[in-house]
């Protein structure tokens, strides 16, 4: 991953270097990798754990920046499980979109919250 042009790139390529500068890849097999970021997600989580309404907004209003860290940590992660496993993952999200855009066509899914399988085949 050299190209940086790409913003993606250009970030993954730093998380690599400070990993590598403070000889962490040691650490990082991919199931403590994984286990890390669903960390950090739980860490999300945590945020807006026992919040409704506007209490929530408000609480996320509040703390914005520890909000920003821990989505931040999220996605350092992601880049890095990615990086490791030879995953571009902007085209993956790309083509994952597609398959959503299939699964969710909107004349069928515009307004609605249920999974797919609730209305495929029903206009059909």
């Amino acid at each position: 991953m050299n190209d940086t042009s790409d913003p993606i790139v250009d970030l993954t390529n730093r998380l690599l270097k400070f990993r590598d500068e403070r000889d962490w890849k040691q650490f990082h097999n991919p199931k403590d990798q994984i286990l890390s970021l669903c960390l950090e997600a739980a860490e999300v989580l945590e945020l807006v754990q026992w919040k409704n309404g506007d209490q929530l907004q408000a609480h996320l209003d509040a703390n914005k920046e520890q909000l920003a860290d821990e989505l931040a940590d999220v996605f350092g992660w992601l880049l890095l499980i990615a990086a490791d496993q030879g995953i571009d993952l902007a085209a993956a999200a790309r083509k994952k979109l597609v398959k959503n855009e299939a699964k969710y066509p909107i004349d069928l899914a515009r307004g609605r919250a249920d999974k797919y399988t609730e209305y495929r085949g029903k206009s059909e």
